[in-house]
């Protein structure tokens, strides 16, 4: 008798002979790219972003617009993993900072609904990540304390042409380190956000994040943890790999 298994189907998918080829879109310095790669291991992975990344992590970099990319390039990639800006998306710019915003003129892109367009046109099995209280669907939250990550980062993942469950939600062992309302609170997360007020320094948002390619501040701050998008990676293995038959 023979039975199919998790471990069967994604075997099927890493003996392919040819690399699964990814698009890493809006790919800053490849935190994403770095977690299906070691999800993936037979893979070739290309990161698209507007601005120069020279610490990309994958294996091709193109320096352009994310949604034109998709639009002339998607269907050539077996999977497609998107996180657009997220600066305009969030609780802050939406409802503590609009008035401010507005009075000085600031402007964020809002690209979630142009990039699953752009994505659903491909047909081609993807995700889009973004924070909370984004326009992405819900499918998935991670967190870094389901990583044992020193920082905690919610993220949100829709999936789109797979599914897979959400993954438990442990609770937080305590606050994240850092001044808040003027009081300083010490904690076993970092602030991998912002300058001042007891933000994480460029070592601590490597050591917190595991990212030991960069020394960049800023991108440091962007990128995605590797070990979610290394949870991603083998969550769709799992459900897209052809069924195999092993024996019970």
């Amino acid at each position: 008798m023979t039975q199919p298994t998790p471990i069967g189907r994604a075997l099927a998918l890493l003996s392919r002979i040819e690399p699964l080829r990814v698009l890493d879109a809006y790919s800053c310095i490849g935190g994403g790219t770095e977690g299906y790669r070691r999800a993936f291991k037979n893979c070739h992975i290309t990161g698209v972003d507007i601005q120069a990344q020279p610490d990309y992590r994958g294996d091709a970099f193109h320096q352009g617009d994310a949604v034109e990319f998709i639009r002339a390039h998607g269907h050539e990639f077996d999977f497609i993993h998107a996180s657009p800006p997220c600066q305009g998306e969030g609780a802050p710019t939406k409802g503590t900072n609009a008035a401010r915003n507005k009075a000085i003129g600031r402007t964020y892109p809002r690209l979630i609904v142009p990039t699953r367009a752009a994505l659903e046109a491909t047909g081609r099995p993807y995700v889009i990540e973004n924070v909370p209280g984004s326009e992405v669907r819900k499918d998935i939250r991670l967190c870094g304390e389901q990583f044992g990550l020193a920082v905690l980062m919610h993220r949100y993942f829709e999936l789109g042409g797979w599914t897979t469950a959400q993954p438990a939600h442990p609770l937080h062992r305590g606050y994240v380190r850092g001044y808040r309302h003027g009081e300083w609170r010490d904690g076993p997360y970092v602030a991998a956000y912002g300058k001042g007020g007891g933000k994480a320094t460029v070592a601590e948002i490597r050591d917190a994040k595991r990212i030991d390619w960069s020394t960049d501040h800023l991108r440091l701050r962007e990128a995605l943890p590797p070990a979610y998008t290394e949870w991603i990676g083998r969550a769709f293995l799992a459900a897209h790999t052809p069924v195999l038959g092993v024996a019970a």
